[in-house]
């Protein structure tokens, strides 16, 4: 690959340089989704895998700590062995892409390691492109394990010339395009202003260098060695599993002639629960109890879990002991399945009191009874030489607290634009 320098790895992702591992994750996976050659129009492969080949070269560096200190230090160079890049042992980029494409380089580059023709002259059977997606669940989906089957649609090797593409006993000759390399050179915009050289699968002979004459061509495949052909497949998610979790249906991608067929890989993404957090094994949800319970104590059903159960607490009050907000309960073996074990995690519930609504005391005899039955205060005898009786507001804000002082106590994180342009405002005593 060649002008590696002028390639903004931050721009070819929509990032800023400040952007957090989090944020890279995100656009990375944005970015391959949108520029997978299996998601696109088939004219539109040639660029779409470009974009994704340099989407994927930025996430690789940019998410590793270590690499993207060397790239904000030295740019690109510092992976480039032909100008002393390398510092300290970094992997040349072609090796970076070699394990990102399962050792075939990208399109089926000739020459790397892995391949006929490679370091060595191995003769290893390649391995085509892994298919990766996301797939949404839901906690309870998690939580209980689900089997689903669908429908999946790829190319199998021709069975009737068996990948060759041609009839029996006829010979190819040479592609003219790209006179039996398999590859062609083009130049491709992968950002403003950014132009890179790239190999491509030339779509003349499919990257197999040679060709069939229209007559010689095996009459079912048309010479593209492949056939389209359907099957069910089972994706199966175990009990426990967590975000970010890889199912991997091995070698169920595309075949292709002289290669292993790569994998499906559906990587989990764990859909927001309205009543439930989940941290690894343990989960978390609102105790909502009222006033009174709260003081006297309960015994009904808090939560509804995951599997449909009812969770039933029945709380206690002895000696005039109460829940107050935020208290923890914790519910011991109630959390998330533990992957190839029987445990649980945790349930923790955290407690929210719900104050009834004003004027609920309709008269003073229901005002003194309550009075009456909570504790009294202790000695309020004031020893002030002077009182002062005050109004006061109910319901007050805290972003008040301070706000526009600049002093990072305030109650507000954010300044007026006035004030971050010329300074704190004293005003005039």
């Amino acid at each position: 690959m060649n002008d590696v320098d002028e390639i903004d790895l931050y721009e070819v992702l929509g990032i800023t340089n400040g952007a957090s591992k989090t944020d890279i994750k995100k656009a990375y996976h944005k970015a391959a989704l949108l520029n997978h050659p299996d998601k696109v129009a088939e004219h539109e492969r040639v660029e779409a895998e470009v974009r994704f080949k340099a989407a994927k070269q930025a996430y690789e560096i940019l998410y590793d700590d270590e690499k993207r200190h060397l790239y904000d230090t030295h740019g690109m160079s510092a992976f480039d062995p032909s100008r002393g890049g390398g510092m300290g042992g970094e992997p040349d980029i072609d090796d970076i892409f070699a394990q990102m494409f399962g050792g075939m380089g990208f399109g089926g580059m000739p020459g790397m390691g892995g391949m006929p023709g490679g370091p060595g002259g191995r003769d290893v059977p390649r391995k085509g492109r892994d298919v990766e997606q996301q797939y949404e669940v839901t906690l309870e989906e998690l939580y209980k394990g689900k089997t689903t089957k669908f429908s999946n649609t790829k190319n199998v090797i021709c069975q009737t010339c068996k990948g060759s593409g041609g009839k029996p006993g006829a010979k190819p000759h040479e592609c003219s395009v790209c006179h039996g390399k398999g590859t062609k050179t083009v130049l491709r915009q992968v950002g403003p202003g950014m132009v890179m050289q790239d190999n491509v699968v030339c779509s003349t002979c499919s990257g197999s260098g040679s060709l069939f004459k229209d007559k010689e061509r095996c009459k079912r495949c048309k010479g593209k060695k492949v056939t389209e052909s359907k099957n069910v497949l089972e994706l199966y998610i175990p009990r426990g599993a967590r975000q970010g979790d890889r199912i991997v249906l091995a070698g169920e991608a595309d075949q292709l002639p002289d290669q292993e067929p790569g994998d499906i890989i559906f990587e989990l993404v764990e859909i927001e629960h309205t009543t439930f957090d989940r941290a690894g094994n343990d989960l978390r949800a609102d105790l909502k109890v009222t006033l009174v319970e709260a003081l006297t104590g309960f015994n009904k059903v808090v939560v509804t879990h995951l599997d449909g159960r009812g969770i039933q607490l029945h709380v206690q009050q002895p000696h005039g002991k109460v829940l107050r907000p935020g208290q923890v309960l914790k519910v011991p073996g109630e959390g998330m399945p533990m992957k190839k074990s029987d445990a649980k995690g945790d349930l923790y519930l955290v407690v929210d009191i719900e104050f009834p609504e004003d004027g609920w005391i309709k008269n003073d005899a229901a005002l003194q009874k309550i009075r009456d039955a909570l504790p009294t205060p202790g000695n309020s005898e004031s020893k002030h030489d002077e009182i002062e009786q005050v109004e006061f507001e109910f319901d007050a804000d805290m972003e008040e607290f301070g706000a526009g002082s600049g002093d990072p106590r305030a109650g507000t994180e954010w300044e007026d634009e006035d004030d971050e342009a010329g300074g704190p405002q004293c005003a005039t005593q």
